[in-house]
């Protein structure tokens, strides 16, 4: 469904300065799946997607979008794509049934086939009751809901979803995800998203890329980049006096890749938690070494994110950073 190789895009901002904002992603992405694109603030992820959907050329490299060059055929590839960026689509003048059936005839459907794909969409999405409301007195979540509508009113095969629930409220988000995989799953489609919240991208999508200073760091599912990147992380409380004999008993169990001791704590990095926990504890106390405290940390993708990066997304977003 997308396959690009070595693509680049370069932004001049003087005579002697230029961003190098995309620095040569390689990417494929099979029919059906949904992949969550991550990576820190600058790092080059909507300029990608601007990129997919023609919106930008760019510098060099190839990419192909449902079959088509974004470069010599865009206006094929519009025809196969949808596109949620991060700003509102709608009009805010408009009447959300006027802007549905609108998009629809500029996608080529007659009147009354616009008006039917927006009638279901309305209804998919729990839109109808807003059929004759302006844009612009819509709740955020509404406003959401109603640019997927925009996205999916020609019915593509792939959507394109950049950051699409921030700013909502916990239960908009959710209710927005649980629409867009309802609509997934009925209309066969492919999803690429960005998004600051790991915790989508680690119960949803399939894979999941890390985007760095324009370059993909890292690609597999988010259980396989948790086990190789982070690791399950074991905690043991004891007294200062017994860290070193600890320690030594903790690199004696398999999988152990990493010891930290800080003060009176010793941290232990292994491959399979759950079952070095008690493998240790018992070592512990067989070893006369008395342990107050003992917790298991399974690894997240923010864990990933640091390992990679050296900062957690989590305090990117917040930043602001480039």
């Amino acid at each position: 469904m997308i396959s690009t190789r070595a693509l680049t895009k370069d932004f001049p901002v003087s005579r002697t300065e230029t961003v190098h904002a995309v620095r040569g992603i390689s990417l494929d992405v099979e029919p059906g799946e949904l992949v969550a694109v991550l990576g820190p603030n600058g790092a080059g992820k909507t300029t990608t997607l601007r990129m997919l959907t023609t919106l930008i050329a760019p510098t060099s490299g190839t990419a192909t979008v449902a079959g088509y060059d974004v470069t010599t055929q865009p206006s094929q590839v519009r025809r196969r794509i949808g596109y949620v960026g991060q700003g509102n689509g709608a009009g805010h003048a408009q009447r959300v049934g006027d802007e549905l059936v609108g998009q629809g005839v500029i996608y080529g459907l007659d009147r009354r086939a616009a008006k039917r794909r927006t009638a279901e969409l309305l209804d998919a999405l729990e839109l109808t009751g807003l059929v004759r409301r302006k844009v612009s007195e819509l709740s955020g979540g509404q406003r959401r809901r109603l640019d997927v509508a925009i996205g999916l009113v020609h019915a593509p095969s792939l959507l394109f979803l950049d950051e699409p629930s921030t700013g909502l409220d916990p239960q908009n988000r959710a209710n927005l995800w649980d629409h867009i995989l309802r609509m997934r799953e009925q209309y066969a489609m492919t999803i690429v998203l960005t998004t600051h919240y790991l915790d989508e991208a680690d119960s949803m999508a399939e894979r999941v890329v890390v985007v760095d200073h324009g370059e993909v760091i890292a690609d597999g599912s988010a259980g396989a980049l948790k086990a190789e990147l982070a690791g399950d992380r074991l905690a043991f409380t004891v007294a200062p006096s017994n860290l070193s004999k600890l320690a030594a008993l903790a690199e004696r169990v398999p999988g152990t890749s990493e010891v930290v001791a800080v003060g009176d704590e010793l941290s232990v990095r292994v491959a399979d938690g759950p079952a070095a926990l008690p493998e240790l504890i018992t070592a512990a106390q067989l070893g006369g070494v008395p342990i107050a405290a003992a917790h298991l940390h399974r690894p997240t993708l923010d864990d990933v994110f640091l390992n990679l990066t050296g900062r957690t997304l989590r305090e990117d977003s917040n930043g602001k950073a480039a």
